[in-house]
């Protein structure tokens, strides 16, 4: 009779258990995971010291201890070209890179990236592509869990050479990546696509002539030692980047957790777009002008837009790229035109 008795309350000990984890599924009650998140800047950039660091800090405070996240700078566990793969494959549980390192994988965000569409400000592309990717749901971004989306706004070309003319341009080897590389290329200039991690370098020996990129690069990538000129160009640049999770890492986490990281995730490209805007001019054009005595270039105005209407057949071949791929091409680029009008006057540049 005993032995029934012990058995029994096993069976009762065992089935309230049970219920008790059934219960508790999906919360992040007492268990800590660690996670590995790789990024394509150096330890010493902003974006690494402010802006990662600042999203992971409010997600381990949201998840009540459940996360610990720890952060890979560039080439420590992940490439910048190689990152989207490596967060695929789970490398890495989250990363962070730029689509121009991975060109043509991301054809419906390339829409932000073209050339002749001025937005002014990070914030204001940011905004845009944003909006974009919840209007659209592109498939380019579904092979894992995206987390929120970021720009580097508008960009210059820095040079050692003074150049102010369209024609100084032509035969000039550039760094561009990219639909800036298109754009480059379009106006008479030869497109050279590298790592930002291997331009000051390439710069210094003469390897390319200039490179296009936002004015934070002059501090936070060090390139205002190793150039003279900051030239103003028509809307060349822009660069849409990704912070992603891999999907098999999202899908493991307790729902409260994922709810919890969306809550940051929504408003959190727009405060990363804000933090790029104030790094442009004090790690940017103030930076290259004061610390290193470099000088603004100005092209005369025909030249704008004579360059303006070189770079006009990209946006018609654009279209065509995605009608040809079944996406609504003319849709797209629409709404990115759209939005740059209005985000423009909403986040003006700071600089």
């Amino acid at each position: 009779m005993e032995k029934k008795r012990l058995l029994f309350l096993g069976v009762i000990f065992i089935f309230l258990f049970s219920f008790s984890g059934a219960f508790n599924a999906g919360t992040a009650e007492g268990k800590t995971v660690t996670l590995s998140f790789a990024h394509m800047f150096g330890p010493n950039h902003f974006m690494a010291t402010e802006v990662y660091t600042q999203w992971v800090e409010e997600v381990e405070k949201a998840s009540k201890g459940y996360l610990k996240i720890n952060l890979f700078p560039v080439n420590t566990l992940l490439g910048a070209a190689e990152m989207y793969d490596g967060v695929v494959s789970g490398t890495a549980d989250i990363g962070s890179s730029s689509n121009g390192y991975t060109r043509g994988r991301f054809p419906v965000m390339e829409g932000f990236e073209l050339p002749g569409i001025y937005f002014g400000s990070a914030t204001a592309t940011v905004a845009g592509a944003w909006e974009g990717y919840k209007k659209f749901q592109p498939k380019e971004y579904m092979d894992t869990k995206l987390m929120w989306l970021y720009s580097a706004g508008p960009g210059s070309l820095y040079t050692k050479k003074k150049v102010t003319s369209l024609a100084g341009i032509q035969g000039m080897r550039i760094r561009a990546t990219g639909n800036t590389a298109k754009s480059i290329k379009a106006l008479g200039a030869v497109p050279v696509a590298m790592p930002m991690p291997d331009v000051y370098e390439a710069l210094s020996k003469g390897v390319v002539e200039g490179q296009i990129g936002p004015p934070e690069v002059l501090k936070g990538w060090k390139q205002a030692e190793v150039t003279k000129y900051i030239t103003n160009l028509p809307p060349v640049y822009n660069s849409i980047m990704w912070t992603a999770m891999n999907l098999k890492t999202w899908n493991s986490l307790p729902k409260d957790v994922q709810m919890a990281i969306e809550e940051i995730n929504e408003g959190f490209s727009v405060r990363a777009g804000k933090i790029w805007d104030s790094h442009q001019v004090t790690g940017g054009i103030d930076y290259g002008i004061k610390e290193h005595g470099m000088e603004i270039v100005k092209w005369p105005e025909s030249d704008m837009k004579k360059a303006m209407s070189l770079m006009q057949p990209l946006l018609a071949e654009y279209v065509d790229r995605m009608d040809e791929k079944g996406l609504p091409g003319q849709e797209i680029l629409d709404f990115v035109v759209e939005r740059a009008a209005i985000n423009s006057k909403k986040y003006p540049p700071a600089y």
